[in-house]
């Protein structure tokens, strides 16, 4: 298959250059899975879209410390995009600001999470078992840093998982799956950024965070159930 990956990530500080971008993130995540299928990028941040979307098989929308609200160009053009995408039943895979993004475009409600930041390894009750997501355990652990949530789904939408009474994912036909959070992140990588951001956050939520951190996600059966996912959403 061929994946094209929806880069909004604005991050441009000295931590984010010393560490892989958000497209080699997604594209380690598709190959951890399936290592033949190819990824190209799209820095749809800096407003380089691709010219034609109908042919990729699949379409991957990242995470990003960018707000879906923010009615920033480039994130108005992205939401007509998801319409597109929708409207041709693409299949279609959104992470964090992804999900956001999906949920706004398609008619959903965006909000301030309430209790605020949640960073650190989350747990996630899986609430629907698509056949895609059938190897998946009933509590899945995700890497997660967010202040927004998807308050309200679009119409036609299931939740997928949920995580203290919010949804923290959705599906919406064959041929959209969302997570709030972030399977691409590593182990390594969700520490450094634990640490990178440890003066931004409340005390708590820092050692809340670390304490977290004391297991790792479930980063292989994330990606064999994103990789089926695009595999059933093309036969349907």
């Amino acid at each position: 298959m061929r994946i094209a990956i929806l880069m909004t990530n604005t991050d441009d500080s000295a931590f984010a250059h010393r560490h892989p971008k958000d497209g080699a993130k997604f594209t380690a995540l598709v190959q951890m899975a399936r290592p033949h299928w190819s990824c190209d990028v799209f820095a749809v941040k800096d407003d380089i879209f691709p010219e034609d979307i109908s042919r990729y098989d699949g379409v991957m929308i990242t995470g990003s410390p960018a707000s879906t609200r923010s009615g920033a160009p480039w994130v108005d053009r992205l939401l007509a995009l998801i319409r597109q995408i929708h409207d041709r039943k693409i299949p279609l895979f959104g992470a964090c600001f992804g999900h956001q993004a999906i949920a706004l475009a398609l008619g959903g409600r965006v909000d301030d999470l309430p209790g605020g930041w949640v960073h650190g390894r989350t747990e996630n009750h899986l609430v629907a078992r698509p056949e895609w997501a059938a190897e998946l355990p009933d509590v899945v652990s995700i890497y997660g840093s967010h202040v927004e949530y998807v308050h309200e789904l679009p119409k036609g939408a299931d939740p997928l998982m949920t995580r203290d009474g919010h949804s923290t994912g959705f599906t919406l036909g064959r041929h959209i799956a969302t997570t709030q959070h972030h399977p691409e992140m590593t182990h390594d990588f969700i520490c450094a950024l634990t640490e990178e951001l440890r003066t931004d956050m409340e005390p708590q939520v820092h050692a809340r965070a670390l304490d977290s951190l004391q297991e790792q996600a479930d980063q292989p059966a994330l990606a064999e159930a994103i990789a089926r996912f695009f595999e059933a959403a093309r036969v349907g």
